[in-house]
C-alpha cells in the first residue's frame, strides 16, 4: 500500500496539509510503518500506528517488527502526549472482534483526567472463584509454553 492509502480526507485543506507533513516527519522514523490521524477522532489527537505492510493481527506481525512496531508506538505515545498537552495516553489495538479494518493497526489516543471515558469501554467479569482464576491461568501457561516452542 502506498503512504497515500493511510490519510483519510480531512475536514479543510489546512488540517490535510499537517496530517502531511507529520507524516512526512514520521516516515524518516517509521521506514516501514504508516500514521494516520483519524478525521473522527476519541479526542483531537487520536491517531492510529499502521505497518505499511499487510499483516491482518497482531499475531501475524512477523518477529522482526514486532521491536520497531512497539518502539514507534512509544514514540508516537509520548509525542501525541507532549503535541497535545494531555495528561496521558490510552493505546490499543483489537484483534479480530471489533476490529473495524482487517489490517494491524493500533490507537494512541490523548487522555486528559475527568475527560469522560471511564477504563475500559467493557464491564469487567469477576472470577465466579478462586478455583477458575487458576484454571484460566494455568489454560493461558500451557498455551503460551506451546506457543513458546
Amino acid at each position: 500500500m502506498a503512504t497515500n492509502a493511510f490519510i483519510k480526507s480531512a475536514a479543510t485543506s489546512s488540517l490535510k496539509l499537517k496530517h502531511l507533513s507529520i507524516i512526512a516527519l514520521l516516515s524518516r522514523i517509521m521506514s516501514r510503518l504508516g500514521l494516520e490521524l483519524l478525521h473522527r477522532p476519541v479526542f483531537p489527537g487520536h491517531c492510529l500506528l499502521i505497518p505499511k505492510a499487510h499483516f491482518e493481527t497482531l499475531t501475524d506481525l512477523p518477529e522482526d517488527l514486532i521491536g520497531p512496531f512497539f518502539k514507534n508506538v512509544q514514540l508516537l505515545s509520548r509525542a501525541v502526549e507532549s503535541a497535545m498537552e494531555a495528561h496521558g495516553t490510552f493505546v490499543a489495538m483489537n484483534n479480530r472482534v471489533s476490529q473495524s479494518v482487517p489490517h494491524l493497526h493500533t490507537h494512541i489516543v490523548p487522555r486528559r483526567r475527568k475527560d469522560g471515558l471511564k477504563g475500559f469501554f467493557w464491564p469487567r467479569q469477576p472470577y465466579k472463584s478462586e478455583e477458575e482464576a487458576e484454571s484460566v491461568q494455568e489454560k493461558i501457561r500451557k498455551a503460551v509454553a506451546e506457543l513458546s516452542k
